[in-house]
């Protein structure tokens, strides 16, 4: 049986996450009922590169499952979008993969974007893409304190209390911080992040960009490893998963 992976572009709003839940429709249902024709017409285990939460998006999310059928990569992409309509969920280009290839375990760095509409007018194109903060945010301070959270660290303060991973060290290699017009615009990449860690940094370094604190809080509260004593966890809404990096990249249709 080969193994394909999936490029996946989602909107996240209506869904309860990537991951299959006892309530609600997921990402992974979407997918995995899409592919059931390929596959005898069982649901075929799908994994991807990410869990992303409820109300969270994908640009290019990557997922691998194994399908009974062996077709051209281009076929298993347009059955994929055959049966996916009318969900927000797009495979974008589909690969072949060895056997034992893994979307989640051969990715070596991850990639988000958060935005922030930063005027006091809410949004109306944008709603539910964005966080709305009224507020005049200071986005050169906010990259400033962001920084100081660069490197390998215990990101405790910054995880999620319902985090399952076994260690709270992850290395951070981007956390940039860009105003782009009326938004303020936040860039993570890692290989691999804490459950919430993207949102709970984003919360905090929205502290700094209020004035409400120093630059230096950010780094503080990091050494501290308390999440309490961080910002608030920022909307689901405004994260969007951008990419899933791999070496060697699948050869994508």
């Amino acid at each position: 049986m080969p193994r394909y992976a999936l490029k996946i572009e989602f909107d996240g709003t209506t869904f309860v996450g990537w991951q299959s839940q006892a309530v609600g429709l997921s990402v992974q249902q979407v997918i995995e009922a899409a592919a059931a024709p390929l596959n005898r017409g069982e649901a075929p285990t799908a994994t991807a590169a990410g869990r992303t939460d409820a109300g969270v998006h994908a640009e290019a999310m990557v997922v691998d499952l194994m399908l009974a059928a062996d077709l051209p990569p281009e076929r298993v992409r347009e059955a994929i979008n055959a049966r996916t309509n009318p969900h927000p969920v797009v495979a974008l280009a589909a690969a072949r993969v060895a056997d034992d290839w893994s979307a989640r375990f051969a990715c070596t760095g991850r990639a988000y974007r958060y935005r922030i509409m930063n005027r006091s007018a809410r949004p109306a194109l944008e709603a539910g893409r964005l966080w709305h903060v009224k507020r005049r945010l200071d986005a050169d301070g906010m990259h400033a304190a962001a920084q100081g959270l660069l490197g390998r660290h215990d990101f405790s303060a910054f995880r999620a209390a319902a985090c399952q991973a076994k260690s709270p060290l992850r290395t951070l290699d981007r956390l940039d911080v860009a105003r782009i017009g009326e938004e303020v615009v936040v860039t993570a990449e890692a290989r691999s992040f804490l459950h919430h860690q993207v949102r709970n940094m984003v919360g905090t370094l929205v502290e700094v960009g209020m004035g409400r604190r120093g630059l230096d809080w950010p780094r503080r509260v990091l050494e501290g490893r308390d999440r309490t004593r961080a910002g608030q966890t920022a909307p689901p809404e405004g994260l969007v998963f951008v990419t899933a990096r791999y070496d060697p990249e699948p050869d994508w249709t």
